[in-house]
């Protein structure tokens, strides 16, 4: 008895932190959208859940209130022994379940045709370029028009699309930055498109939301969005620093490695990308996940 009251004390404590960082949930998340794209689907995801509790609460407000009435004490609750069927009730049974997937079902076939990863984004800006890499286990992204490239750090315009293509030297990837929204796989052998937009400066978390081995804990990367002038100043930094990505170098980077800090290449061998995506560069080949 004499240790009981610590154990309750900390399980109190455990569960006071657990509610007060509820708030805190949709930090980095889908539920702090710093875009466009990532703003449209929490909008369809509140829409979605709202749709659904239109049946959900009334449905366990109905469920109390029978249990209530039909208590065992309550002597002007009527037992029917001999009911059947009620059209009003199997109207409302059947109506409200078809209403809601109808509802659900529009919601979904405008969001896959608004949100759908080829569009590109409406902007009186130009869109940015960028060449997505997932390797063993690590992303890598090439500026094609810029001519350099970077490992897990991708640095963006604030304001300004961004236009992905995306394959992987190895296994299927996902690449996924919650706050700017859509995930999307990326595989040997084929390319992908995304196109997102950060509305603001900032730094948003990404990672792979696909299992691929040993390494996939360490997938992670940051999107640092900052204003063109910074963009522009942080090109003239990673021209001038760095070594070059070319045959060579891209072989070393693609073995397996683990927890990559960020790291910069000053100049990139031209069609790398097209290369890896044909299979014919000296990097790996693609292989299991478990490999």
């Amino acid at each position: 008895m004499e240790r009981t009251a610590p154990i309750v004390s900390s399980n109190r404590a455990t569960v006071a932190v657990l509610i007060l960082s509820l708030p805190l949930a949709g930090c980095n998340s889908v539920l702090d959208p710093q875009g466009p794209v990532g703003q449209s689907q929490r909008l369809i995801l509140i829409d979605s859940v709202a749709v659904m509790l239109v049946i959900v609460v009334p449905v366990i407000l109905a469920t109390i209130g029978f249990a209530w009435w039909f208590r065992a004490s309550n002597e002007r609750a009527v037992y029917w022994p001999d009911w059947a069927f009620s059209g009003h009730l199997e109207l409302i049974v059947w109506a409200i379940p078809a209403l809601v997937i109808t509802f659900l079902g529009g919601i979904a076939w405008y969001g896959s045709h608004a949100l759908d990863p080829f569009l590109p984004l409406a902007s009186k800006t130009p869109a940015l370029e960028v060449e997505v890499v997932s390797l063993d286990w690590k992303w890598l992204f090439i500026y094609p028009d810029q001519g350099v490239a970077a490992v897990n750090q991708l640095v963006i315009p604030t304001a300004t699309p961004v236009e992905f293509r995306l394959t992987s030297a190895t296994v299927m990837n996902s690449f996924f930055v919650p706050q700017l929204g859509s995930q999307i796989y990326t595989m040997g052998g084929m390319t992908t498109h995304l196109s997102l937009l950060a509305d603001g400066p900032g730094e948003y978390p990404g990672f792979s939301a696909n299992f691929s081995g040993d390494g996939f804990s360490w997938m992670r990367f940051v999107v640092k969005s900052v204003s063109a002038g910074d963009f522009k100043s942080w090109l003239e930094q990673a021209r001038g620093a760095g070594s070059g990505l070319d045959d060579a170098s891209y072989a070393e980077l693609a073995k397996p490695s683990k927890d990559v800090p960020p790291t910069i290449y000053r100049s990139v061998e031209p069609k790398l990308f097209e290369r890896i995506l044909d299979q014919t560069t000296a990097g790996p080949t693609t292989r299991h996940a478990g490999g």
